[in-house]
């Protein structure tokens, strides 16, 4: 069965036709390249350029005089790495919760079909749909006074670790991917023997790698870059993250110290995606297919 495409098969064919499309979509590439990685080239070399060559008009693209003197001030000066040990605990510990009860939620709705269960998924769905900034006034007020044991999570890691854990979109990834499973191979570990937290634990994860992949980095990325919250929930500097500590710290400080900060701030994510990327990659893809 032919695909129909902007250009035919017999046009790529013709040495014209090759050389218009590789033309066309090399120039494409290469402008969607430049239009992501040049502010972060901006960015590093800003760090690198003196005060007074980061304020200058035009502004050079490539540093006159490479200074590393920023990074180093940057490190010192803005205490960062008590606030990125501040970040990775609030991020592991937001990821651990979120990984635990979304495939636990997953699994239920999923494999165990309990009594409501498209209605209760259908309620989590439908807050997919509130936005988030209306969100954070009732999460605030649940945090300062935690209903029924009265007790205050703010400048605590719970206040993080505990909302993240409703999310309705990744709960909503596994369950889509646990829906693909094959059931072949489920029935044959019932008949087995195995109980239903054993096919979990054995069968399920084993085979839900790709997209726990995914989650892992949604949750990590949500809680690395979140500002509004982090800044609500803790008022003591020395417990804030590096999304607030940049902002809090930022007063009296040199252009190009603050640069640097925002680029080390930057790198363990970076650092993680070229990590992860073929799991990430495969995590998206595996849901659209059955099998």
């Amino acid at each position: 069965m032919s695909t129909r495409t902007l250009i035919s098969p017999a046009t790529l064919a013709r040495p014209r036709g090759r050389a218009v499309y590789w033309t066309v979509f090399t120039g494409v590439v290469l402008l969607f390249a430049l239009a992501f990685l040049f502010p972060v080239y901006w960015m590093v070399t800003g760090a690198a350029k003196s005060p007074d060559e980061v304020a200058r008009t035009p502004p050079t693209l490539i540093p006159q005089h490479w200074h590393t003197a920023g990074y180093t001030d940057a490190w010192d000066l803005m205490q960062l790495p008590q606030h990125l040990w501040n970040t990775v605990v609030q991020a592991a510990g937001a990821w651990a919760c979120q990984l635990v009860f979304c495939t636990a939620a997953a699994y239920a709705l999923s494999k165990l079909r309990p009594a409501f269960g498209k209605v209760i998924l259908g309620g989590i769905l439908a807050t997919l749909m509130v936005p988030a900034q209306a969100l954070v006034v009732p999460k605030y007020l649940t945090v300062a006074d935690l209903p029924l044991i009265h007790t205050s999570l703010l400048d605590d890691p719970l206040a993080i670790w505990l909302p993240a854990v409703a999310n309705a979109f990744n709960l909503y990834l596994l369950k889509r991917f646990f829906d693909q499973l094959p059931r072949d191979v489920l029935e044959a570990a019932e008949i087995d023997g195995a109980g239903k937290l054993r096919i979990l634990w054995s069968v399920v994860l084993p085979m839900s790698r790709p997209v726990l992949g995914v989650v892992s980095i949604f949750a990590l990325v949500a809680v690395w870059q979140d500002f509004l919250w982090p800044l609500m929930v803790f008022s003591d500097t020395d417990k804030q993250p590096i999304s607030v500590a940049l902002v809090q710290l930022s007063q009296n400080i040199q252009l190009t110290v603050l640069i640097a900060a925002m680029v080390i701030a930057g790198v363990p994510m970076v650092a993680l995606f070229l990590v992860f990327q073929r799991h990430i990659i495969a995590g998206i893809s595996a849901g659209s297919t059955k099998g």
